[in-house]
């Protein structure tokens, strides 16, 4: 199935300008066109996107993702490389998510007290 732009947008929330760019630095592969010029998009490239900004969300740069969208094009050979760099990716976002969870800990513990002062309670529920 083709769709447009729009289609894409829709459907992945990226914006039509990030989308064109990431096209343009190498990060999410050619598109193909129509006869009129126009872009025309498949159930691929929405993967590709998805991908893209799973990667971006996590705060890998966009350096890097073209680095990952390289060797991917190089094929299975590559599959050792793209692996550590995944697991690399993986290891910072665990540290990030146990950082937030911490964090979130303490927030919690904070709202306790202040529902504890509001309510005059001798000792926390």
């Amino acid at each position: 199935m083709a769709y447009t732009i729009r289609d894409i947008v829709e459907k992945t929330g990226i914006t039509a300008y990030t989308l064109r760019y990431y096209e343009k630095e190498g990060v999410l592969p050619a598109v193909d066109r129509d006869t009129n010029g126009v872009r025309q998009f498949n159930d691929h490239y929405i993967e590709c996107v998805e991908t893209v900004q799973a990667l971006r969300s996590t705060g890998l740069p966009l350096s890097e993702i073209k680095q990952y969208v390289e060797l991917y094009k190089r094929g299975d050979r590559t599959l050792d490389l793209r692996k550590t760099m995944l697991f690399t990716q993986k290891s910072k976002v665990e540290e990030q998510l146990t950082r937030m969870i911490k964090m979130l800990e303490k927030i919690n513990y904070k709202l306790a007290l202040i529902d504890a002062q509001e309510n005059k309670f001798d000792r926390l529920p």
